[in-house]
């Protein structure tokens, strides 16, 4: 650090640390003092960034312990990062907070303040810690290099893409960028992956707590070899391009399942591809972890104790009603219980719940699927979605004749449900007697 090395040596001292022979040693060493007492196995880079902080009472951070934005973090060069030592690791309110080496060094800062357009909190970190995050926050960006390196043909025509073949070793450049894009949007907890062709490359964003932030720019001519992979994985057709297509494949990372549904899109500029991602252990949350207020959950659970009637959950796509509604199946689930699920697809299998997978082609819709489990004698039914008149009317039907129901509707309020269901042309007075609790929920940040 850049520091008067008698002044940091002087520090150690008083904290008890090291002696002033062991000092004028690490003096002696011809290398920076910290450097050195670490190699002599006299402290480690911890104990002298935390004595530093102390003294000039600059916070210091375990980086090896703390979850780094991902966001902030890219707000900076590779480069850049490497040159100054340092590595943006968080935001707070506006403030970009940075892992630095040295904290002294105004230059750095007055750049970054510059380039990021952000006002700079700054903490300390040790030398490892932050060569360390910076070798893996900017691992994707190395790996699209070589994966370009690795395509040697531009794409041309729209009608061309299809002759680009990508790497089908296991370690071809190509999978390996695509596998660490997958990877890393699950150790942020990323929602959905949007890959996007533009005129001049391809844009690949991350959408964490509801904010779709980027992640890399691509060259033009990885775009048919990204796709192509990926709709591989999902079981699509490669070849088709001119109408949408929907997928899905599974990966573990970290130990943790994650199931990928894929949706491709053709656009001017090629095929565009959505990746929403689902931990299968995040669904199986229960129900006093949600973070419903004590009184809207207690509303919630006299519902579901009821032995008939409909219990509706509402909000905008992704804001987690699969993730109540497995809450809610989870309560429920009990040995006197039939309970069925008809789903699309079927996100968690659930041990003593008879789970119908919904399949269009063969003409198993909600509908349908609906009127065959009511043949099943049910306790407790759960549609994944009521979409239209028919699965609606069923549903309330259902909850009307003793049976208790459990769905989801696109709304954005409790009390739009009951307008919805109209919409749909179910009779008001029929919805209004059927339904016990409509729960309207949002997504929200973490802090």
């Amino acid at each position: 650090m850049k520091k008067d090395k008698r002044h940091i040596g002087q520090i150690l001292i008083d904290a008890g640390l090291i002696n002033e022979d062991q000092l004028k040693e690490a003096l002696n060493n011809g290398q920076p003092l910290s450097r050195a007492l670490v190699q002599m196995g006299l402290l480690t880079e911890t104990q002298i960034a935390t004595e530093l902080s102390k003294e000039i009472k600059i916070p210091f951070v375990d980086l090896s312990e703390y979850e780094i934005n991902h966001h902030a973090a890219t707000k900076i060069s590779e480069d850049l990062a490497r040159r100054y030592n340092l590595v943006p690791i968080d935001f707070e309110e506006d403030r970009l907070v940075v892992a630095m080496l040295d904290p002294s060094n105004i230059f750095a800062i007055d750049d970054l303040r510059i380039i990021t357009g952000n006002e700079i909190n700054v903490v300390i970190a040790t030398e490892t810690d932050i060569k360390n995050a910076i070798s893996e926050i900017y691992k994707l960006e190395t790996q699209v290099d070589d994966a370009v390196e690795g395509v040697d043909s531009d794409v041309g025509e729209e009608g061309e893409e299809e002759q680009i073949e990508i790497g089908k070793e296991k370690g071809s450049p190509v999978v390996k960028m695509i596998d660490s894009i997958l990877v890393e949007s699950a150790r942020q907890r990323a929602n959905d992956i949007h890959i996007e062709p533009q005129e001049d490359g391809v844009r690949i964003r991350y959408r964490v707590d509801g904010v779709l932030h980027d992640v890399t720019f691509v060259p033009k001519k990885m775009q048919a070899a990204i796709v192509s992979r990926i709709k591989i994985m999902a079981h699509m057709d490669i070849a088709e391009r001119r109408v949408p297509q929907d997928g899905r494949f599974g990966l573990k990372v970290d130990r943790k399942q994650i199931d990928f549904r894929v949706a491709s899109l053709p656009t001017v500029h090629g095929e565009k591809l959505v990746l929403r991602l689902l931990e299968k252990e995040s669904i199986m949350i229960d129900l006093n972890k949600l973070g419903l207020e004590k009184n809207a959950l207690s509303m919630l659970t006299d519902s579901l104790k009821r032995p008939y009637g409909a219990v509706l959950v509402t909000g905008p796509t992704g804001c987690g009603k699969t993730t109540t509604l497995y809450g809610a199946l989870r309560t429920l689930n009990d040995i006197t219980k039939n309970l069925i699920t008809v789903e699309d697809p079927v996100e968690y299998k659930l041990p003593g719940v008879n789970q119908v997978q919904i399949n269009t082609r063969a003409g198993l819709s909600f509908a349908a699927g609906l009127r065959s489990i009511l043949r099943h004698d049910p306790d407790i039914v759960m549609i994944g979605e009521i979409r239209d008149y028919e699965t609606a009317k069923i549903s309330i039907e259902s909850a009307l004749t003793g049976h208790l129901v459990l769905s989801t509707l696109h709304t954005n309020d409790a009390a739009a449900a009951l307008a919805r269901l109209t919409e749909m042309k179910v009779e008001p007075f029929l919805a209004a007697s059927a339904i016990e609790c409509v729960v309207a929920q949002r997504l929200a940040r973490r802090l």
